[in-house]
């Protein structure tokens, strides 16, 4: 069953700050907000799908001002349960269509989306909306920032369309791909105390690195970095992710 918040709602966000991930890794949260901070030059910064928090609190201790879209009004409640947390704006809503006044403060040195969460909007139209939104947010001179994975289609066997990407005594996952729409599902599985199963999925888009570059100069964006990860590692055929940039052309 899909909650009031999509497929992010309670349920999730009570657990969400939870992950083993990497991502969610301090050593990792450090990097990447070492990044952002740097990009933003002293500007304030746009986060879409702000979530918990996980990368705009340290980002604001840091002294960047952050705002943040987001779509789900209890993965916002969470964040604002932190330290710091009540300080960040948010507006509420689809992050592809949502403006940010700018009229008081100006526009943002930099938009970001961390996570893979561009996939979660599931229709290329989509996608282009986001990118021509943050672009329409920044400055000239300010940066675009995306950070996702790189499509795992070479994981798939011949006539097979799934890739399993977790497994263990009581949770399970694995991605469901359509080849010829790009889209994808993934579906968790888990065994709680009690024995009981619980299941979740959740939709969406898989985009390649060049489709996201066609994606930016529709929006009047060209592309200035990418990397393997948050380390600035030259991005090459084998990463398996990439953390891109790209700048809004001055005058």
């Amino acid at each position: 069953m899909v909650d009031d918040d999509g497929h992010f709602g309670e349920r999730v966000a009570e657990q969400y700050d939870e992950s083993s991930a990497p991502e969610f890794q301090e050593e990792t949260v450090e990097r990447t907000v070492d990044v952002l901070a740097e990009l933003a030059g002293g500007g304030r910064a746009l986060e879409l799908g702000i979530g918990t928090g996980r990368i705009a609190l340290p980002l604001a201790r840091r002294g960047v001002p952050v705002h943040g879209i987001e779509l789900s009004r209890a993965m916002v409640e969470h964040m604002r349960a932190k330290p710091g947390g009540e300080e960040i704006g948010v507006s509420i809503g689809d992050f592809a269509t949502v403006r940010v006044d700018t009229a008081a403060e100006g526009p943002f040195s930099l938009a970001f989306l961390v996570f893979n969460t561009i996939m979660n909007l599931t229709s290329q139209e989509a996608q282009v909306a986001c990118f021509r939104n943050a672009a329409e947010h920044l400055a000239p001179g300010g940066c675009f920032v995306i950070e996702v994975m790189v499509p795992e289609l070479r994981r798939i066997p011949a006539g097979q369309n799934i890739v399993p990407f977790r497994t263990g005594p009581t949770k399970w996952a694995y991605t469901v791909y359509n080849t010829a729409t790009q889209d994808a599902t993934c579906h968790y599985i888990e065994v709680t105390e009690d024995g009981r199963g619980e299941t979740r999925t959740i939709p969406f888009r898989y985009v390649w690195p060049a489709e996201l570059d066609l994606m930016a100069q529709l929006a009047g964006l060209r592309l200035r970095d990418r990397w393997d990860g948050w380390t600035r590692t030259p991005f090459t055929e084998n990463s398996a992710q990439h953390v891109s940039v790209w700048e809004k052309p001055i005058g």
